[in-house]
């Protein structure tokens, strides 16, 4: 059983491995079995393993041109971590949008098992330059 404060320093790694788009380093962060969705996606639009998520999160990131993000508020226990923040997209064609989130993660044995995000789609998809949303519905699988 993890400590709360391990979970929420594994969490926090994770993260900075996100922003910096470290796709590769990422896949370390999961178990073979880890689920990731965002809650308000169809049911059947779930990554499951470390490849299919680290393809989700391809998909939609690395083409925008800035990612960042801005913590407000962990909250943790000895399985879980909850995160919330903002996070900031910006497209080489100069649309930026901020996202609020809730990030959702279980842990396995110091990995994460469920990541779920609840957050705005309307948000990202009325600021998104066309060009961008055409590429994401290819998806990811």
């Amino acid at each position: 059983m993890s400590e709360a404060g391990d979970l929420k320093g594994i969490a926090a790694a994770f993260w900075d491995c996100l922003y910096e788009r470290d796709f590769e380093g990422l896949k370390a962060f999961f178990t073979p079995d880890a689920r990731y969705t965002d809650i308000g996606s169809p049911a059947d639009d779930l990554a499951i393993g470390p490849d299919q998520i680290v393809a989700r999160l391809r998909l939609g990131v690395e083409p925008i041109d800035s990612y960042s993000h801005e913590v407000s508020l962990v909250v943790a226990d000895a399985h879980s971590v909850v995160t919330e923040h903002v996070e900031t997209w910006g497209w080489r064609s100069g649309e930026s949008v901020a996202l609020p989130f809730v990030s959702v993660q279980e842990f396995t044995d110091g990995k994460i098992s469920r990541w779920f995000d609840y957050w705005d789609l309307q948000t990202l998809l009325g600021v998104a330059p066309s060009w961008w949303i055409e590429h994401i519905m290819v998806g990811w699988q």
